[in-house]
């Protein structure tokens, strides 16, 4: 991943995806990172510096502790820190002007500002990032794997359970959110995945789309299962959503799921490079409209479909591209996204679909897999 001008500079541990995208080195603390020219450069401390040689793809990897001594001896009485040693290194390096992320730590921005520094935010640091190697569509096809194990644990459950005065029941205890979250949890956990903030909400619950759900889960609701873990191995995520409920549907709750699964063929239909995700959006908004679902938003929340149609997926959870009706994005060949329309009616429940495609000239390319049937007896 050779760059040229602007230089830039990172500091962050391996959660930041663009840190973690620069150096392909999990560290769990942060650390400085350069990009000058056609180098990649790090500075570590001796806890990381012999694994960063090894396994880092930087080019140059720097220890820390004498950059550090340095430091102070330039600045003798003072206070060291971080900052001095970024700015011996521009000078070492010949750099005035760095761009860097824009969660860059605001209080090590001042700093830096104050001995000299020029600081660009900006939005994007890795455009880049949005059109997928060979490699990262593997590592996300895996992140949906460990989804889609996720996914299987819930449905197991559910199917397990018993109904007893409209509660599920499950091993002699009542069936929980809480309960049903952390067998989720684990399934990603044995095959090799992190899910944190995974989604299983039952009822009205599931009518907020972000609620992770709590308490009991009861016969003849709607549950939404929203599984997004990050692979160990690689820092990929998977995202991949289905919606079950035990026991009978009624007619309503059918004609809601129908119309969901519906709008998300409508939407996979018209995925393609050189479409806008805006029109992908419509897609979902015509097949509702077709079926009489109506959007509203009131004091009390909104009702309907009232988010974007899918995202970028990769080292974070959340990138670009969008597909909503509130920009307009080109898609790009080789970009991921997700699909995932839904509806949310309290009273009736919620419904939402959710699968990952990869970007082509043509047909997206599907990279997430799990059954669709829903309605377990």
């Amino acid at each position: 991943m050779a760059r040229t001008a602007p230089s830039l500079l990172l500091y962050a541990d391996a959660r930041s995806a663009d840190m973690l995208y620069f150096g392909r080195f999990n560290a769990p603390d942060p650390f400085i990172a350069l990009g000058i020219g056609r180098k990649k450069i790090a500075v570590l401390n001796a806890l990381e510096f012999g694994r960063a040689r090894k396994d880092s793809g930087f080019d140059v990897v720097l220890p820390l502790e004498p950059w550090l001594k340095k430091a102070r001896e330039t600045h003798p009485g003072a206070k060291v820190g971080i900052a001095e040693v970024i700015a011996l290194l521009a000078r070492h390096y010949r750099q005035k002007a760095f761009v860097v992320p824009e969660n860059f730590p605001a209080g090590l921005c001042d700093r830096l500002r104050a001995l000299g520094l020029t600081l660009t935010p900006v939005v994007t640091l890795f455009p880049e990032r949005e059109l997928k190697t060979r490699e990262e569509i593997a590592a996300i096809r895996e992140g949906n794997r460990c989804s889609a194990l996720g996914i299987a644990a819930a449905e197991k459950i559910l199917r397990e359970s018993k109904i007893k005065a409209g509660k599920l029941v499950h091993r002699g205890a009542v069936l929980t959110s809480e309960r049903l979250k952390t067998a989720i949890e684990i399934a990603c956990l044995e095959a090799g995945a992190l899910s944190i903030d995974t989604i299983a909400a039952g009822g009205d619950q599931a009518c907020d789309p972000h609620e992770r759900g709590h308490g009991p889960l009861r016969a003849g609701q709607l549950i939404i299962v929203d599984v997004f873990p990050r692979v160990t191995a690689t820092g990929y995520h998977g995202d991949m959503t289905r919606t079950f409920l035990k026991g009978r549907a009624s007619e309503a709750q059918h004609n809601l799921v129908a119309a969901v699964h519906t709008a998300q063929l409508a939407a996979l239909s018209v995925v393609r490079a050189g479409v806008n995700g805006r029109h992908v959006h419509q897609q979902c908004l015509d097949v509702f409209a077709r079926h009489g679902y109506e959007t509203k938003h009131t004091p009390r929340g909104s009702v309907g479909f009232f988010h974007g149609t899918g995202h970028g997926l990769g080292l974070d959870v959340h990138e670009l591209p969008r597909m909503s009706g509130a920009v307009d994005y080109i898609l790009k060949k080789g970009s991921v996204v997700t699909v995932e329309p839904g509806l949310y009616y309290p009273g009736l429940g919620g419904c939402r679909i959710e699968d990952v495609v990869q970007v082509t000239d043509g047909k997206p390319k599907m990279l997430s897999s799990a059954p669709y049937e829903w309605e377990l007896r």
